[in-house]
């Protein structure tokens, strides 16, 4: 028989519903219940957001069934590609920048 049966399993929900802000629930729910059970109990609602959700960082569906433990993460979607920003970030540094890339060759390219 499997031990801790019919007991409540822990939970946490983190959500980062604003940028730079992350909330964070730490739940009790029945044996059985799903991604979608948790963050209803959070008042969070999936349905017509751009939220993404998983578990421990592994992309999850609501229907989902939890385990005792499990974190789940809703994430809201990347308006801007990291390496996009990066390259515009490094560009509006220019020359001035300190690093490994502050001494380059005359006439070379950004980066390099």
């Amino acid at each position: 028989m499997a031990e801790g049966r019919g007991q409540a399993l822990r939970v946490t929900v983190a959500a980062s519903l604003q940028p730079g802000a992350v909330q964070e629930w730490v739940l009790q729910l029945p044996p059985g219940a799903t991604v979608a059970d948790a963050l209803r109990a959070c008042g969070l609602d999936l349905q017509g957001s751009q939220l993404a959700c998983g578990i421990w960082g592994r992309a999850a569906v609501p229907s989902d069934v939890l385990s005792e433990g499990d974190r789940v993460e809703c994430c809201r979607a990347l308006t801007v590609d990291p390496k996009l920003a990066r390259r515009q970030r490094f560009k509006a540094q220019g020359a001035r920048g300190a690093g490994l890339f502050a001494k380059r060759r005359p006439g070379s390219k950004a980066g390099y």
